[in-house]
């Protein structure tokens, strides 16, 4: 199982540059942004799939999901429950 830090403080996070990110959401465990773009990047703890990637592994770094990518949506919003993620496209 991945270790996945859990910090009670505000960190730096490292996006590709050319993303300017317009909403970010926090759920107990796991982050989500949506870029100016309309694309959605999460991390953090990812036990229920709540990060999106169509799996369960947990990751410290942003991560673009794929599959809305490749189903053409555009994020407009993104709110994260405790072990959720919900997204308006």
């Amino acid at each position: 199982a991945a270790f996945i830090s859990i910090q009670a403080f505000p960190a730096l996070l490292d996006l590709p540059q050319e993303l300017e990110v317009s909403v970010v959401s926090c759920g107990s465990r796991h982050t989500a942004v949506v870029t100016r773009g309309g694309e959605l990047y999460t991390w953090g703890w990812g036990k229920y799939g709540q990060l999106g990637h169509r799996n369960n592994i947990s990751s410290d770094q942003a991560r673009r999901v794929e599959h809305l990518v490749a189903e053409g949506l555009r994020v407009e919003e993104v709110v994260c429950g405790p072990w959720t993620t919900y997204v308006r496209v």
